[in-house]
C-alpha cells in the first residue's frame, strides 16, 4: 500500500525482454535502501524489485520485471531507456497518511489533453475512457503516475488537477506533454461505492 506522496525520481537504463515478461533496470538513490522481495511503485505501478546492482554495501540500482498483464494495462510497456519514472516505496505501518490509500495497482492509462501554466502552477488535463469504476469527483483524490492529487475538474471522461511547483519540479510531471500516456488508479473508495451501487441496482 501506498500513500501517492513521491519520494525520488528513478531512471529506466536497461529493458530485456523475457518471454511475455520485461525486466526493467532502475538507478535511483533509493537503491541502498531498498531490498529484494520489496515492493516499490514506479509511476503508480507496484512493482516488486527481484535484484540489486552495483556494490553489495551500496546498490545504486535494481531491476523489477512486469508480466504480461502489467505491460497490458499501464505505460510499462511504452517505456524508453532514459525515461524518468516516479518512485515511492511502501508505506510505513503507523506512518502519516499524507496523500490517500494507494494499492498500485493500476486501473487504465490516460491520455494528457492540456496543460496550462497558470504563471505559479500547471492546470493538467487527462481524458479516460468511460467506464462504472473510473470515477473522479470534484475536490476527490485520483493518483497520477502514483502521485496522489485532488482534482479540480471532473466529467465521466476527463478531470483536471492544479500542480504546485514542488510537485512539477520533484516529480516526471515538469516532462509531460500533451498526447502522452500515464498510470491513472482511481480512488478505491469510489470504486467500491461504484461495485455496491451496481449491485443494489441488480
Amino acid at each position: 500500500m501506498f500513500t501517492g506522496i513521491i519520494e525520488n525520481i528513478g531512471q529506466i537504463v536497461a529493458l530485456a525482454p523475457e518471454g511475455s515478461n520485461l525486466h526493467v533496470d532502475v538507478t535511483s538513490t533509493l537503491a541502498p535502501e531498498l531490498k529484494i522481495d520489496q515492493s516499490v511503485a514506479h509511476d503508480g505501478c507496484c512493482l516488486t524489485v527481484v535484484a540489486l546492482h552495483g556494490p553489495v554495501d551500496h546498490p545504486t540500482g535494481y531491476r523489477v520485471t512486469a508480466i504480461a498483464e502489467t505491460l497490458e494495462k499501464t505505460t510499462v510497456g511504452a517505456w524508453k531507456v532514459g525515461h524518468k519514472v516516479n518512485l515511492e516505496r511502501c508505506m510505513v505501518s503507523g506512518g502519516r497518511l499524507d496523500g490517500h490509500i494507494v494499492q498500485g495497482h493500476v486501473d487504465t492509462t490516460g491520455t494528457v489533453a492540456s496543460i496550462e501554466d497558470l504563471n505559479g502552477s500547471w492546470k493538467v488535463t487527462i481524458s479516460h475512457s468511460e467506464h462504472r469504476e473510473h470515477l473522479t469527483v470534484a475536490k476527490g483524490s485520483i493518483s497520477l503516475n502514483g502521485t496522489s492529487l485532488t482534482v479540480v475538474d471532473s466529467s465521466p471522461t476527463s478531470f483536471s488537477v492544479h500542480l504546485i511547483p514542488y510537485t512539477w519540479e520533484h516529480t516526471n510531471f515538469h516532462a509531460l506533454q500533451v498526447g502522452n500516456s500515464v498510470n491513472l488508479e482511481f480512488d478505491i473508495l469510489g470504486k467500491y461505492v461504484a461495485r455496491m451501487m451496481e449491485r443494489m441496482k441488480g
